[in-house]
Order: structure tokens, then C-alpha cells, then sequence
């Protein structure tokens, strides 16, 4: 009879392990269950120990066979961009599914295998194999999540050590998905409402630039055989259009040196950031949408780590990390500072001047009642109503203003075209007028 060594739960979270011989794998889940205890692993001990020599006596000969190939030395080229990554809707997806899939009582480890099986996702399937391996070699799930920071956070690997400190694992897998799903909610949203400005935006720079460089020079030659005086507003577009033919190659090069100087300020100076992100809060009409989505995805992070039992100053500290926002990171900051003192958290929040004081009284509410988790997550489910809203109104307003703008830009240069004309229509008429009363007088 096949023995199985297994990693449990009990009903106070304390991890248990130990072996137990019996004809399968779901015998074993279920000889766990009957002793009042959570499975989070069960292996059969002899694959275990025929895996980890197969992986021994693997990387010799990898070694061989890279010296083989190339001369004595193996080249792997990455390309970004194109090596593949894990987009936040696919690791949604795969979140949910795991949880799905432990809530109905399957084995973590067989739940990665599976999910590893269908997963189309190339990187993604490679790291549930290295994950599905972790584990086999007595790493936890959360252990094994710590090894790919770059796909899975500190938040998902917190949340996934609470869940399995706490033996609700497949309930922690679920907010996480929940989590997941609203915070790309409310991303494509903004998204779609900068789509339109952008869009017209572009237009309208194109059109300018066509208008500049072949339209114009044009008119310009007309003008030059009439001899006509220009206006002043005339004579600045056609500098304009000069300057931008004539000098294309140096006005782009000076923009783009602009564009990346400005850049590295914004994201590699600790100024540069607060700055950018203060003007950001602000910013009209974008400020109060990039404000709401900010205190939004404090309070649901706050809110999801504590009620899946994290320890508050430890949530904290990852709600800093992921806030995207280093006005908001420094009051968290603060709110920590003043947690850790044993004060509360409704002090610093108030005086950072970046959450309103419904917030604030809420966070208070929920504070002297023990219920800050539920308090958390309610603010978070209006502010995300607000930004739905706000985005609305923001979209109805942009769009007159983007029509009015271009309207303006390409109306502007047509006027300046037409202001000669209009001058040597004057000029002809009034010269007729005086040429027919000088013929009267005779």
C-alpha cells in the first residue's frame, strides 16, 4: 500500500504533518478530513523522492548538452516585449479558477497541475509548474508565490499566507479574484475615457501638421505675387509654418529631448514622482476621477487584507507599496507611524489633507465598532460608484470641449489665410469707389 505524506491545518491554523498509507490519493484526503484537519498537501512519498532525483541527475546533463551546443557555452536570448508576460486579467482568471477549484475540496497541488494543463498562457503555465514543484519539495503556497515577484505582488502572497495560516485558503483565493476584477474595472474605465481626448487630440495634430507644412506655404506664394500687406496674426501663422518645414528634423528632436527629460524627472527623481503625483490629484478635469480611484484602491486593499488577517501594521506597510501614488503612500506612512505608537488611524488620515472627511468618519465609525474591514470595503464600493459617475461626466464634458478645440486650431488658421484676401478685397473696392467719384467730377 502507497504512503502519502501530508501537510494540514487545524481548526486553530496550526500547520500539522505526517504520513498515512492508503490505496489513493483521495483516501488520503479524506483520512485527513476525518482526523478534523485542513489538507493544503498531499504527495505520494516515493514520487516525491524519485522527482527530486530525476531534477538531480537532470542538471548534469543539461550541463553536458549545453557544452555541446554553441562550443562550451549556451546563449539564451530574451526579447522584450516578446518573451510574454502575465496580464492582470489572466492571473484574475487563474486566481478564480484556483479557488474554485480548492473550495470544492481538490488538493492545491492537483488544483496547479490542472490548471497548468489547460493554461494557454506560456509564462503563466511555467510558473504553475515551478509553483506545483515548490510544493512538491515542502515549500508552502505562499513560499513558492514569493519566488515570482513580478507576477504575483506582496499583496497576493500576504493575503495567500494569512489564507493559509487561517485555513481558509479557497476564501482568501476568492477576494483576491474579487479584488482583482473590480481594481481592472475601474482601470478600464479611465481608460476608455482618456481614449476619446487622445484620439482627438492626435487628429488634431495632424491636421495641423498638413495644414503647416503643404497648405499654407501655398497661400504664402499667392500672397507674395499680390503684394499684398499682411496682418500681423497672418504673418505669425506663416512663421509658424516656416519654422515647423523648414526646421522639422530640430523642432522634433528638441520636443522628444523635452518629452524624455521630463520623464526621467517624473519617474527616477523622488521629486520628480511627488511632484507629478501631487499635480495629478489635482489636475482638472482628471484630478478628482485619479483622486477617487486612489482612495478607492486604498480603502478595498486595506480593507481585504485585514479581513483575510493580515496584521494591520503588516497590511499597511503592503497598501504603501501598491498604492501607485506617493501622496497617498506618505499618509499611509503616517497612518502607520501612528499605529505602530498605539494611536489611531483616523488622526494621520485627517491630517494628510488627501481623504475627505466622509472617509475619515467612516474609517472612525468603523474603528470604535471593530468593523474597520466592512467600513473599508464600503468606502471603497461608493467611491468606485463615484468614479463610474465621475467618468460619465467627465466623458459628456470632454467631448465639447475636444470639438470646440480642434474647431478653434483649424478655424484660427483659416482665418489667418483669409485676413489678406479680405484686405485686398478692400483695397480693390474702395480703389474702385474712389475711381468712379473722380470720374463724376469730371
Amino acid at each position: 500500500m502507497p504512503k502519502y505524506d501530508y501537510i494540514a491545518l487545524d481548526s486553530h491554523g496550526k500547520e500539522t504533518k505526517g504520513s498515512i498509507e492508503v490505496g489513493s490519493q483521495n483516501e488520503a484526503i479524506g483520512r485527513v478530513k476525518e482526523m478534523g484537519l485542513f489538507p493544503t498537501k498531499i504527495v505520494e512519498a516515493e514520487r516525491v523522492q524519485e522527482k527530486t532525483k530525476g531534477k538531480k541527475a537532470a542538471k548534469p546533463a543539461a550541463k553536458a548538452g549545453g557544452k555541446k551546443k554553441g562550443g562550451g557555452m549556451s546563449l539564451e536570448i530574451k526579447i522584450p516585449g516578446l518573451t510574454g508576460g502575465v496580464k492582470p486579467k489572466v492571473l484574475t482568471t487563474f486566481t478564480r479558477q484556483l479557488a474554485t477549484l480548492v473550495d470544492a475540496g481538490l488538493p492545491l497541488l492537483r488544483g496547479l497541475r490542472v490548471l497548468e494543463k489547460q493554461e494557454r498562457n506560456a509564462t503563466l503555465k511555467r510558473i504553475l509548474g515551478e509553483l506545483a514543484l515548490g510544493i512538491e519539495g515542502g515549500s508552502t503556497f505562499s513560499e513558492a508565490l514569493a519566488q515570482h515577484p513580478k507576477v504575483f505582488n506582496r499583496l497576493f502572497v500576504n493575503m495567500v499566507k494569512a489564507g493559509e495560516l487561517g485555513g481558509v485558503l479557497e476564501v482568501v483565493l476568492k477576494r483576491l479574484a474579487e479584488f482583482s476584477e473590480k481594481a481592472q474595472k475601474i482601470k478600464g474605465k479611465v481608460k476608455a475615457a482618456l481614449f476619446y481626448p487622445i484620439a482627438v487630440l492626435f487628429v488634431a495634430m495632424g491636421i495641423l501638421t498638413l495644414l503647416l507644412v503643404f497648405v499654407i506655404p501655398k497661400f504664402k506664394e499667392v500672397f507674395a505675387n499680390m503684394g499684398v500687406t499682411m496682418p500681423k496674426f497672418t504673418l505669425f501663422v506663416l512663421a509658424v509654418s516656416d519654422t515647423v518645414r523648414l526646421h522639422f528634423l530640430p523642432v522634433l528632436g528638441g520636443v522628444a529631448v523635452c518629452v524624455v527629460i521630463f520623464l526621467i524627472f517624473i519617474k527616477k527623481t523622488k521629486m520628480g514622482r511627488y511632484l507629478w503625483d501631487k499635480f495629478k490629484l489635482k489636475m482638472p478635469p482628471m484630478g478628482s476621477v485619479i483622486s477617487k480611484v486612489a482612495i478607492s484602491r486604498f480603502a478595498r486593499t486595506l480593507g481585504t487584507l485585514v479581513s483575510s488577517g493580515v496584521p494591520i501594521l503588516q497590511a499597511l506597510m503592503i497598501v504603501k507599496e501598491t498604492a501607485g501614488n506617493l501622496i497617498i503612500a506618505d499618509a499611509v506612512q503616517k497612518v502607520h507611524e501612528s499605529v505602530k505608537e498605539g494611536e489611531t488611524i483616523t488622526a494621520p488620515l485627517e491630517a494628510s489633507r488627501v481623504f475627505p472627511p466622509m472617509v475619515v468618519s467612516m474609517v472612525d465609525v468603523g474603528e470604535q465598532t471593530g468593523a474597520l474591514p466592512e467600513m473599508l470595503l464600503k468606502i471603497a464600493d461608493t467611491y468606485d460608484e463615484e468614479v463610474d459617475n465621475a467618468v460619465s461626466a467627465m466623458t459628456s464634458l470632454l467631448e465639447p470641449i475636444m470639438i470646440i478645440f480642434l474647431a478653434v486650431v483649424v478655424g484660427s488658421i483659416v482665418i489667418a489665410m483669409f485676413l489678406p484676401l479680405i484686405a485686398m478685397i478692400n483695397q480693390m473696392s474702395s480703389g474702385e469707389t474712389g475711381g468712379k467719384g473722380g470720374g463724376g467730377g469730371e
